[in-house]
């Protein structure tokens, strides 16, 4: 169970090599977090975070997940959930892609698509599903900003993101007053390996950053978190302009 501060005792991280995952797992585990599953695929990396958390001084396991076998979802998270109550779920697995390339090869923007959607859609639900039975919990989705308007640079990992976002919202509507707690993180432009070689954009953030945000987050109960918190006049500004505007912006 969560302490009185909303620190979860048990973490799944959905995406176990996610550096915005491990760094909010890190940030959990200096606080009071003592179990860890680390999902995702199996991988030196995965098991490099598993022993990093160890030495933190946390029971850590990894569990292998493939967000492109949604067959194997139920199974998969069954299997932890079996092991004892999760406090907290961390959905944080996706793919950025080749915006250029994906145009070209539709093939590969369904592969963005089917990763960042349609495997949270039913990672999501069979989280929750979980959750739910054993009474309490959170689930944290990492959406972004990408998904609040498609631009030209992005527009396949957008849409992806805004299909994933409505998703978590609508989830965490369809859990109130069921004592799970779901909670959007909406992050701007992160610097990661998955950015790397990118030009940075306005009011870029850490992986750090974005933890501390999610655990001042639990702590609220909040429904929606935006990291940086300016981001959320900058987007209900962007969101509401002229389409013939918007196209003339360099983004």
């Amino acid at each position: 169970m969560k302490d009185a501060f909303g620190i979860p005792q048990s973490l799944l991280v959905l995406g176990g090599t996610s550096e915005i995952a491990l760094a909010t797992a890190r940030r959990l585990v200096a606080r009071r977090t003592r179990t860890v599953w680390l999902a995702g695929r199996p991988s030196p990396a995965l098991e490099q975070a598993a022993a990093d958390l160890r030495a933190l001084g946390a029971q850590v396991r990894t569990v292998a997940f493939d967000a492109l076998d949604p067959e194997s979802h139920e199974a998969v998270l069954g299997k932890v959930f079996a092991e004892g109550d999760v406090d907290l779920v961390l959905l944080a697995f996706g793919i950025l892609g080749d915006q250029a390339h994906d145009e070209r090869e539709p093939v590969s923007a369904v592969r963005v698509a089917q990763t960042n959607y349609t495997g949270a859609v039913s990672a999501g639900l069979v989280s929750a599903a979980a959750l739910q039975a054993q009474g309490h919990g959170s689930l944290v989705v990492l959406s972004s900003v990408a998904g609040e308007r498609a631009r030209r640079a992005n527009f396949i990992y957008g849409s992806s993101k805004a299909g994933l976002d409505a998703f978590a919202q609508g989830l965490g509507d369809a859990l109130h007053g069921t004592g799970v707690h779901v909670m959007v993180v909406r992050p701007g432009f992160v610097r990661s390996r998955m950015t790397a070689g990118l030009e940075e954009a306005p009011l870029a953030t850490t992986p750090e950053a974005v933890a501390t945000a999610i655990e001042l987050g639990l702590r609220r109960r909040s429904e929606t978190v935006w990291v940086p918190g300016a981001l959320r006049l900058v987007m209900s500004a962007v969101r509401h302009l002229p389409r013939a505007v918007f196209r003339r912006l360099p983004v």
